[in-house]
């Protein structure tokens, strides 16, 4: 019997083969607001009448500050489209995508691509769930495979069970400390062994989310008779199915889950992790409460269990941010809210909310403990502020003390979730699309030339990540419908004179060291650097998604042959790319590229789109 994870591939397969490159039928889609407006129009540009999907559906939950046009006319568009056609439209304020399709679609056994990295979430029920670009997504919801390497599977068994206070997210905390940022790549997490049992599905949908910053494919765990309690109480034991393995792997590793002990990510990786009392005592200034990964009811009613009686210190601000609309029922129905708000802490509304920048940023050289699942240099708001990342249980305590502090075990009921799909609009297939003055056309590359030539524009190191290419933010995140104007914010963080100077070239070349473009799966940072005319990225290795959205908007990802060579290029540098021959002719350098066949075509068109148009509109799955 295979693992969990081959077994639903395999059964999705409709081109490749196993071992090599596979295109997989996908089920279900989602996007979300930051990423789907440029989805649904590169969807629209392909020229399919509906979505060809199972279901697919349309969230907003990053946008949600409206301090001007673009966000409310983005809405608007979103919602028309998905109106004409055919897509489930999840409205401002229902709550956070993955939360909300981990409770209310996700399938076992069924197969998900959404244009956001935390897609994974979904694995907690069985699910294979992988984050991709929104061209990628748009292809998928026109019928097109979705396609990549075969991963290896890397199983990690479980045994004993936690201890509170220790939760699901000192699982993956410590994970992340044996793993690395770099360790999940080109594989599948998948959880298995005695220990699952004892994880409900809201603690697994935890790790598997959060087993994104390893840079892994998905993670997954089995569906068993938990995920079906799950499911009953969320009024849909209809979709449950049985999916187990036999627990053999071609590599993996054990946990006990008993010896688990809180543990905190430090300034600036999900992976610089150490026990929670190593920092003990540790002076903050702010407490963020939510994200996709840890923003269900069971996390938040285990906040509210802990402040319950007790006051926020007065040197800490507080949020808390519900994952969905049900969960933020519930905890006003039971009382728990109320416990919060008298406590001292500040409700947001479901939504991502501080987790990618939009709004609530720490003071200048903060210190901001939350429960969320990147703390990369920048993110928050605050290009000073030192970001940390806990569990639930570590938050609420350390809210109280004004200090880093060791959680204790605290005893919660958990009462039965409100089911409410009144934020759900089912499409009519009536409505007119809504375009506001801010959704400009959409930029497509032009075919790659054999040989190119330009200049070394900039110089990065290791692990740079999407959000230092392309930065979110309440400032930034609302010309996500704009290329031409986010362009101008292209390495905002690291070198704000990048646009000007890659226009003043007529574009050129990127050179990064290890793991470019790890993070979240934001097409904007491959597909704003095109628009700057950037033709390659030169790096030692690139991460996963975003390596595929480079070769979707025609640019190429080039690994150096000798990884030593990237200390003889500068800023600066002119060079002259034989394409063909992959080679820096003018240095002798020789590079490398590996591309499928499809890939290779691609790439050479100019990107997806230009290349499903070139296949006459049937695109490469239907050839």
């Amino acid at each position: 019997m295979p693992s969990v994870a081959e077994r639903i591939l395999r059964d999705h397969i409709v081109d490749g083969s196993w071992g090599g490159e596979i295109g997989i039928r996908i089920d279900q889609t989602l996007t979300q607001d930051a990423t789907g407006t440029l989805a649904y129009l590169q969807f629209e540009a392909i020229g399919i009448e509906r979505v060809r999907t199972e279901l697919s559906v349309s969230y907003v939950d990053h946008n949600t500050l409206q301090t001007g046009f673009e966000n409310a006319d983005d809405h608007l568009f979103l919602q028309t489209i998905a109106d004409h056609y055919g897509v489930l439209f999840s409205r401002p304020g229902n709550g956070i995508c993955h939360q909300i399709h981990l409770e209310r679609f996700a399938v076992p056994g069924k197969s998900l691509l959404g244009s956001d990295s935390h897609t994974p979430t979904s694995g907690g029920v069985g699910m294979i769930a992988i984050g991709a670009g929104g061209l990628d997504v748009a292809a998928a919801m026109a019928g097109e495979p979705f396609y990549f390497n075969t991963p290896s599977i890397f199983g990690i068994r479980l045994i004993g069970a936690l201890r509170p206070p220790s939760s699901a997210k000192d699982v993956i905390l410590y994970i992340l400390k044996q793993l690395t940022v770099k360790g999940g790549l080109g594989k599948i997490l998948e959880y298995y062994g005695p220990g699952v049992k004892t994880l409900s599905v809201p603690e697994r949908g935890t790790i598997a989310n959060m087993g994104a910053e390893t840079g892994a494919t998905t993670s997954i765990f089995p569906s068993d008779e938990t995920t079906r309690s799950f499911m009953e109480e969320q009024g849909r034991v209809r979709d449950w199915t049985p999916v187990k393995s036999d627990g053999v792997y071609e590599e993996g590793m054990d946990i006990n889950l008993s010896e688990i002990e809180p543990m905190i990510a430090m300034p600036h990786s999900p992976d610089n992790v150490v026990p929670v009392s190593e920092l003990e005592g540790k002076r903050i200034d702010q407490v963020c409460i939510g994200s996709c990964t840890n923003s269900s009811l069971r996390d938040l009613m285990t906040v509210a269990r802990i402040l319950k009686g007790k006051r926020v210190h007065p040197d800490v601000s507080l949020t808390i941010s519900p994952g969905s609309k049900g969960v933020y029922e519930t905890l006003a129905r039971t009382g728990a809210l109320a416990d919060l708000i008298a406590a001292g802490a500040r409700i947001l509304e479901a939504a991502c909310g501080p987790c990618i920048g939009m709004g609530q940023s720490p003071p200048s050289k903060g210190v901001s403990l939350r429960t969320f699942n990147r703390n990369f240099e920048g993110r928050s708001g605050t290009k000073d502020a030192e970001v940390y990342l806990v569990s639930p249980e570590t938050a609420a305590f350390s809210a109280i003390t004004g200090r880093i502090t060791v959680p204790r075990a605290v005893s919660v009921d958990l009462p039965k979730q409100i089911v409410d799909d009144s934020g759900i609009i089912r499409p009519t297939f009536k409505k007119s699309i809504r375009r506001g003055p801010n959704i400009a056309p959409l930029p497509v590359s032009d075919p790659m030339p054999s040989i190119v030539e330009g200049r070394v524009l900039i110089r990065l190191g290791d692990n740079i990540t999407t959000d230092h290419i392309m930065p979110a933010g309440a400032k930034i995140l609302p010309l996500r419908s704009n290329i031409p104007k986010i362009s101008n914010y292209v390495f905002h963080q690291i070198d704000p004179d990048f646009p000007k100077r890659a226009r003043t070239y007529g574009g050129g070349f990127i050179l990064a060291g290890e793991n470019y473009g790890q993070g979240s799966s934001r097409e904007h940072a491959a597909l704003a650097p095109m628009y700057l005319g950037i033709r390659a990225v030169l790096a030692k290795s690139f991460a996963r998604i975003h390596r595929a959205n480079l070769i979707n908007f025609g640019v190429a990802p080039l690994e150096f042959a000798e990884p030593s060579d990237y200390e003889k290029i500068k800023e600066g540098d002119a060079l002259k790319i034989d394409m063909e021959s992959l080679q820096i002719t003018n240095l002798g350098i020789p590079l490398r590229c590996p591309l499928t066949k499809r890939q290779r075509e691609i790439l050479m068109s100019g990107g997806l789109l230009n290349f499903i148009k070139k296949m006459g509109g049937r695109g490469v799955g239907q050839r």
